[in-house]
């Protein structure tokens, strides 16, 4: 008997690879797509400004030797070819070491994005997905069955992602204790989808059962995953029918979706797995050696998991290799959101012809239905839910943000759904006004058509113009 790898897991180990290949894939194209105007040299968060403030040692990163946006650019597209190759199986073609060398790749690219990215890549499923890429590296090819090792550390990932979200539940908003967070949570969550709207609208006990089985799947299936099969298969499927719930209810980039494909890693396929010869013992030097840093990183997030000050979404080192996560540890019962309008007039009054502009994911003209984008991450819109819970959040960028809408900046118009202003006749003025949003009854949809309602509520930043761009603190 093998005492190091599992070769009932052949399959398994497949699927997870070419799911976790995808979601690369993802994050490379929403990188490559959306940096030239939020880290951008002339981004509204330049890297050569980070990078010139932020040791090496703190945020290692391939931009810190280096950067322009051409530069950038060649790495997140490279990032698309390898994952995609990933994606295509071209690491079973190789012998072990250049296999893992090319799962290596992706993992060194995307923690050099990240690291300078800022507060655009402040979400815990970036962390996330360095966590499980680096450990896909070491997850082997069709030269080797999967180590065992390696197959438990990607459980103990789930663990702390399923158990973490549901201490800062239990631990946060009492609303979680009280079962009625789903009476708010899918109006205000950070960018609703297609479904939200009808997910709301489901009767309050229904809720009550949703937080209900919310907790058992985060504080008590969790634990499941370490005992033996079938037990654990059937952990990790019901995790996996708990995140497919939610990713019809809203979106949520790509958390849900590398939840599950954890979740894959844990689960028993039928398969008939071919005879390979024993792992070289190189390989088993060098699981053995990751696989004990790694769990001598645990502890300060164990830590973490344990304290009544448990904090969400932190990285304990600058690689990312073990970290803490969470979500939704309180829940807004309001929702704001920051509409931001311009006009070509000379004087700018009350009266004056303000045109809105549309974002993409992001609530704005109540007729408009909200889509589907998870997994790809439109991170404007997500930071733009943050800067109406309070300004502060928007204070590093939103000044900035206003400035290319005043110069009808290609790159930034490109993160929008649609600019009311041509390319060649930018707005003299953009202002900011602060809206309540409420989802509209069954009746007032069928009688309008539109699924929110607002209300104005403030001004959120004063009529600006291109002269002297103010920020509102």
């Amino acid at each position: 008997m093998d005492w190091f790898t599992a070769s009932e897991y052949w399959l398994s180990r497949l699927v997870f690879q070419r799911a976790l290949a995808v979601l690369y894939l993802v994050a490379f194209l929403t990188a490559a797509l959306q940096f030239r105007a939020l880290i951008g040299q002339r981004g509204m968060l330049p890297v050569p400004r980070f990078v010139a403030r932020m040791p090496f040692k703190r945020a290692p990163s391939l931009f810190q030797l280096h950067y322009s946006d051409r530069f950038f650019a060649a790495c997140a597209w490279t990032g698309c070819a390898v994952s995609a190759a990933l994606v295509a199986g071209l690491d079973s073609y190789l012998p072990l070491w250049a296999g893992m060398v090319l799962w290596l790749v992706p993992w060194v690219l995307y923690l050099s994005i990240v690291n300078v990215g800022q507060t655009w890549y402040g979400f815990g499923w970036e962390s996330l997905l360095l966590e499980v890429g680096f450990l896909a590296v070491f997850l082997g090819n069709d030269e080797v069955a999967p180590p065992i090792l390696v197959l438990f550390l990607l459980r103990w990932i789930l663990f702390r992602v399923e158990f973490g979200a549901g201490l800062i539940k239990m631990r946060g908003d009492e609303c979680w204790r009280k079962l009625t967070c789903l009476d708010h949570h899918h109006e205000t969550q950070p960018m609703p989808g297609p479904l939200s709207w009808f997910f709301h609208h489901l009767p309050r006990p229904l809720h009550r059962v949703e937080v209900a089985a919310n907790h058992v799947t985060q504080l008590v299936v969790p634990v499941l995953l370490f005992t033996p099969q079938p037990v654990a298969t059937a952990a990790a499927s019901l995790m996996i029918l708990t995140q497919l719930w939610l990713v019809l209810s809203g979106n949520f980039s790509w958390l849900n979706w590398i939840t599950i494909v954890l979740a894959l890693s844990a689960v028993e396929l039928p398969s008939d797995p071919p005879s390979v010869p024993d792992a070289p013992l190189w390989y088993e030097v060098v699981v053995l050696a990751v696989a004990a840093l790694l769990v001598g990183l645990s502890y300060q997030p164990v830590r973490n998991m344990l304290s009544r000050r448990q904090v969400m979404n932190r990285s304990f080192d600058p690689l990312h290799l073990v970290n803490t996560y969470g979500a939704f540890g309180s829940v807004s019962r309001i929702r704001h959101e920051v509409v931001v309008e311009g006009t070509s007039d000379d004087v700018p009054r009350e009266d004056s012809d303000w045109r809105e502009y549309e974002f993409k994911g992001k609530p704005g003209d109540p007729r408009h239905w909200p889509r589907q984008f998870a997994p790809y991450h439109l991170r404007l819109d997500w930071m733009m839910w943050f800067a109406a819970l309070s300004p502060a959040y928007a204070g590093s960028w939103f000044g900035t943000l206003v400035e290319r809408l005043l110069e009808n900046d290609r790159d930034t118009l490109k993160l929008l759904r649609r600019s009311p202003f041509p390319p060649d006749a930018p707005p003299r003025y953009v202002r900011a006004r602060l809206f309540r949003y409420r989802y509209t009854t069954w009746q007032e949809l069928r009688e309008t058509g539109a699924c929110w309602e607002r209300t104005y509520v403030r001004e959120y930043l004063p009529p600006t113009r291109l002269a002297g761009v103010a920020q509102r603190s």
